[in-house]
């Protein structure tokens, strides 16, 4: 009984079981990588209407969206900007090569799935990655679509015009 020199261990004592154990049980045993037979990493990122399949695998830092370089694809700097993002937090610019399809949406939703497949396969083929990516939040979805339009309204919220006489 003199080893007891917290409440911790006057716990385990009276029950029986390892103060340790009881502490234990949040850590969870580290995440294996996920690869395919090339080596790659294979996710799915959405933002808005657009859905991406992304595979990652370490390379040059060559990305292909749809067949397309990036900067042919998304011509607009800002959109290569999104997509880059991931890479710069987690700090492996040039360090893997990307190539995604994407469906759906605009130019704008499918650069948000773009990254957020990016950032779900980063973290699958380096799961050191993870936090990184998840303190910047890439690879939480975002859930903010298109609000329906009503009935009995010109738009989703937007009355229509009213004429006093």
């Amino acid at each position: 009984m003199s080893d007891i020199k917290s409440l911790d261990d006057l716990k385990s004592a009276v029950s029986g079981t390892p103060a340790a154990a009881e502490t234990a049980v949040t850590d969870a045993a580290p995440r294996a990588p996920v690869r395919d037979a090339q080596g790659r990493a294979y996710a799915t990122g959405k933002r808005k209407n657009a859905v991406a399949r992304v595979w990652v695998k370490p390379g040059s830092g060559k990305i292909t969206v749809n067949g397309k370089a990036m900067n042919e694809y998304f011509a607009r700097p800002v959109l290569q900007l999104i997509v880059n993002q991931p890479f710069g937090v987690a700090g492996v610019e040039g360090q893997y090569d990307v190539m995604a399809t994407v469906v759906g949406g605009g130019l704008s939703g499918q650069a948000g799935a773009v990254k957020h497949g990016i950032s779900k396969a980063l973290q699958l083929h380096e799961p050191g990655l993870r936090a990184a990516l998840k303190a910047a939040g890439f690879l939480t979805r975002d859930s903010r679509v298109v609000e329906r339009k009503k009935y009995g309204k010109a738009k989703a919220r937007r009355s229509f015009q009213f004429s006093k006489r």
